[in-house]
């Protein structure tokens, strides 16, 4: 009789445990109409892995509500819901309003934030998952009506999707704080090019601040190390309605994510349980090498070099004095023109151009991609266009044609890809330069590769 009153108590005091959680948000992961969260009270994902409450940043005391890591011993922040319109006490409250939304509401009941679905569903309900997503759900069917990974910050979580459609115009970019002490949205930017060969780019405002180079279906070849540490870490998805967007997952490094830090800074990071601090694996901008045009059109980067911009081979400074003054945004002209004009007919045989090979190379910006399947086809197809300037074939990626001014290149000491860079005849001085006459639709071409 002892045995089964005092299993009856436990059974009242498991209840009661559940009743208290459910009602003060502690340790559920779930939001509903009648279940919310007040300043300073959070909910946990399933595994403790994250929790959603507020915070405040370092050095403010301005509340917000966010998403943060759950074991780790100093708030890392990696959602925030109403970064721009803080809460200045704590007074505020999580909770589904009554047309289905998930808002943020102060004091006054005024709403801060919401998730903003036009068609909201009654009873629905909120849930942290373990993979740091905070989705909105139908009741009925359990439907994902909105998610936070839609809407990221500044941080990319991993399953989590940058993403551009090249029809619609819709994309999902990470923006960046303004400052470690202010979540709200900064200058800089994190998205995805669709509209041509597949890359990241670093905006500031609507400047290209940082490139990563084309993606060859492992890795971006602009960045060197990937070769070796990225292998089948990154997934890119291309649909054919012109979308493309890209995640990554890493099983060995759970916890492991991408930051645009407030000063442009894209960083890939894993949690060291021993050392109980982040690890920064890689960050570019690393050097000025790494921004944007550095060196202006048709200008070559290298960090190991002093000065580090220099003119490719057959082009000089486009303003000399600027140039000896360490400002080389303005580029490089070509110093020899070229023999190939739009008006010749190019099919006679033509010995006064030739392609100078350029090795560990991050290839220029504006690449236009050629459906050809060797390399051999890439450089005829350059050849036999006035208007190509220079050609690279890739592995995974294919040809590589470009006909406007060659922008954002930068030397590597290991990785890039060759590129050819046509010249006139006279630039190609001490090459080693051998020649290829080929036949094509009846057409005798003749082609020169040096290399210097």
């Amino acid at each position: 009789m002892g045995f089964v009153y005092c299993k009856f108590v436990a059974i009242l005091l498991l209840l009661f445990v559940l009743l208290f959680c459910f009602d003060f948000g502690v340790a559920v992961d779930i939001i509903t109409s009648s279940q919310f969260i007040k300043d300073p009270e959070a909910i946990v994902s399933a595994r403790n892995i994250f929790k959603l409450g507020f915070f405040s940043p370092v050095n403010s005391t301005n509340r917000y509500v966010g998403i943060w890591y759950n074991d780790m011993p100093t708030v890392t922040t990696v959602w925030v819901a109403n970064r721009n319109e803080p809460l200045n006490d704590s007074s505020g409250v999580l909770k589904i309003f009554q047309d289905g939304n998930l808002v943020v509401l102060n004091g006054q009941q005024e709403i801060l934030w919401s998730s903003n679905v036009l068609a909201g569903v009654k009873d629905s309900r909120a849930q942290l998952t373990d993979e740091g997503n905070l989705v909105l759900l139908g009741k009925n069917n359990g439907n994902v009506i909105w998610e936070s990974f839609q809407q990221p910050c500044n941080t990319l979580l991993p399953n989590m999707r940058v993403s551009a459609n090249a029809r619609t115009g819709e994309s999902t970019v990470l923006t960046s704080w303004i400052s470690p002490s202010d979540p709200s949205v900064g200058r800089f930017s994190v998205s995805m090019d669709p509209l041509r060969i597949p890359e990241v780019f670093v905006w500031n405002y609507k400047s290209p601040y940082w490139r990563s180079g084309p993606w060859n279906g492992q890795i971006f070849i602009g960045i060197p190390e990937m070769n070796s540490v990225y292998l089948d870490g990154f997934n890119l998805a291309k649909t054919a309605d012109g979308a493309v967007s890209l995640s990554f997952t890493y099983v060995n490094q759970p916890n492991s994510n991408f930051v645009l830090r407030s000063d442009g800074k894209l960083i890939e990071r894993a949690w060291k349980v021993e050392n109980q601090d982040w690890f920064n694996i890689w960050n570019r901008p690393e050097t000025e090498c790494d921004i944007y045009g550095k060196c202006g059109a048709f200008g070559s980067c290298n960090a190991v070099n002093s000065p580090i911009c220099s003119c490719l081979r057959g082009f000089v400074p486009k303003n000399p004095d600027e140039w000896n003054k360490g400002n080389w945004t303005s580029g490089c002209l070509r110093r020899t023109p070229l023999e190939c004009t739009e008006t010749q007919n190019i099919r006679e045989v033509n010995p006064k151009d030739g392609f100078l090979k350029l090795e560990m190379i991050k290839v220029p910006d504006f690449s236009e991609w050629s459906s050809l399947y060797s390399e051999l086809e890439c450089r005829n197809e350059c050849l036999s266009n006035c208007s190509c300037i220079a050609y690279s074939y890739y592995k995974g990626i294919g040809c590589m044609l470009w006909t406007r001014s060659l922008i954002d290149i930068q030397k590597f000491s290991v990785g890039g890809a060759d590129l050819y860079l046509r010249l006139a005849y006279s630039e190609l001085g001490n090459c080693f330069i051998f020649s290829l006459i080929f036949i094509k639709n009846n057409a005798s071409y003749f082609l020169l590769l040096c290399y210097c």
